[in-house]
């Protein structure tokens, strides 16, 4: 289950086994009326795919985003793979059927891998199947600080020779104490300066991956963790806490952020989430040391909680956002009990409209370059936040679309720009 599915040696190795059964169903025997019935099979199978493709995502929209050439190639190939094997199975030795068949599974996975290269999410089979890789713990096993007459700054504050070299990561248990959300287990980054027993009072950076998704998935396929310590080990062990905490409550619900009939999220990231930070660390108390990101669906919540409440996070990162929160056709029925005057206070476009002006708020797009859907989005989300008085920079990843790899090229370039105005070093 840990096996890399998204490195080189497995992917050769996959795709070389694939081809060779390939070209077993494609030379079944030297006739030209064989020839031209596996080549039919394999341009209709293509053609089917494109087709699929096309109407499920650019007609349909079931997905809610586009997906790019390479991953309709992998669909089509996919499909022109198994009309390969059908075509096998009529008028064939017996081993010959056997063999069709057993190429299907291997053609769909060949497939997968390649859409997974492309789309950058999983990097073994764990991650594909939702196992957070980052052991629950009780949280005072790992930060412990002691109560001391006056708490030290960032300024002041002076790293002990027994610090961790590095962070640490780890899974937690935050209750929904006033919301009542069924959360599944967060994850947390805390840095070394967080692991001593007389930390400073460190920045908070909340972060939520989309949906479908875990409360791992910033830190297993965007690799915020990897991102943040390495900034820890060039500023004497100080960098935000890192909390990603389960705005859905399981991978195919979306309670889009807001308290309603799916579910209060809202409460629980404002009020749960946030107190249990400042009830177990050592964390800045005002809006400036806060700062709130995430990806797809988990973007849109930050954008909605920085618009809506500057007087919590004064900083958010925001990649892929949607323009506001959506479950589709139903949204206002399902998430706001049919109130279009709830679902449309809701919208970022309009909390910006109505907390205006903002005085210290910074606000960081990021979207791929090649995202015809939600680039676009972003554009209409600046303006209006530009309006509004919002510090805003815009983030374009070359040559991605939604996928994470315009995450990992999000936090890279993203996470130093929002950390200056959360009172860290540049």
């Amino acid at each position: 289950m840990t096996l890399r599915i998204d490195q080189r040696p497995f992917l050769t190795t996959i795709d070389l086994v694939a081809v060779a059964f390939v070209v077993y169903l494609l030379v079944r025997r030297p006739s030209i009326r064989w020839i031209v019935t596996a080549l039919v099979a394999i341009a209709a199978g293509m053609g089917l795919g494109f087709a699929v493709c096309w109407l499920l995502v650019d007609v349909l929209d079931i997905f809610g985003v586009d997906l790019s050439a390479i991953t309709r190639m992998w669909v089509a190939l996919a499909f022109a793979g198994v009309a390969l094997v059908i075509v096998n199975l009529w008028h064939s030795r017996w081993w010959r059927k056997a063999i069709a068949i057993a190429a299907v599974p291997l053609i769909v996975a060949t497939a997968a891998a390649g859409i997974n290269v492309d789309f950058g999410a999983y990097r073994n089979l764990n991650d594909a199947v939702g196992v957070n890789p980052y052991k629950v713990v009780a949280v005072g096993r790992i930060s412990r600080p002691v109560h001391t007459a006056s708490i030290p700054t960032l300024s002041t504050w002076t790293p002990p020779a027994t610090m961790p070299k590095a962070g640490r990561i780890a899974s937690v248990e935050i209750p929904g104490t006033v919301s009542h959300f069924a959360a599944r287990p967060a994850t947390i980054y805390l840095p070394p300066a967080a692991l001593t027993v007389d930390p400073p009072a460190l920045p908070v950076l909340i972060t939520m991956a989309g949906q479908p998704g875990q409360p791992s998935d910033m830190f297993t396929a965007g690799h915020i963790g990897t991102v943040v310590d390495a900034y820890a080990a060039a500023h004497h062990g100080i960098a935000p806490i890192v909390v990603e905490p389960d705005q859905l409550s399981n991978p195919e619900h979306n309670p889009m952020c807001v308290d309603g009939p799916l579910g209060n999220s809202a409460t629980y990231i404002l009020t749960d989430v946030v107190h249990w930070i400042k009830a177990h660390f050592r964390v800045m108390a005002t809006p400036d040391g806060w700062a709130v990101s995430g990806f797809s669906q988990g973007a849109t919540c930050a954008v909605q909680f920085a618009a809506g409440h500057p007087g919590v996070f004064g900083t958010a990162l925001a990649i892929s956002s949607q323009l506001g929160p959506t479950v589709g056709a139903d949204t206002v029925q399902k998430g706001f009990s049919g109130s279009q005057a709830r679902a449309s206070a809701a919208q970022p476009t309009a909390l910006f409209v109505a907390h205006a002006p903002y005085k210290n708020s910074m606000l960081v797009l990021a979207v791929g370059a090649d995202d015809s859907k939600y680039l676009p989005f972003a554009r209409v989300l600046q303006q209006y936040a530009n309006t509004a008085g919002v510090e805003t920079k815009l983030i374009e990843s070359p040559g991605t679309t939604h996928d994470w790899n315009t995450v990992r090229y999000a936090i890279r370039v993203g996470i130093p720009m929002i950390l200056p105005h959360m009172g860290l070093a540049p």
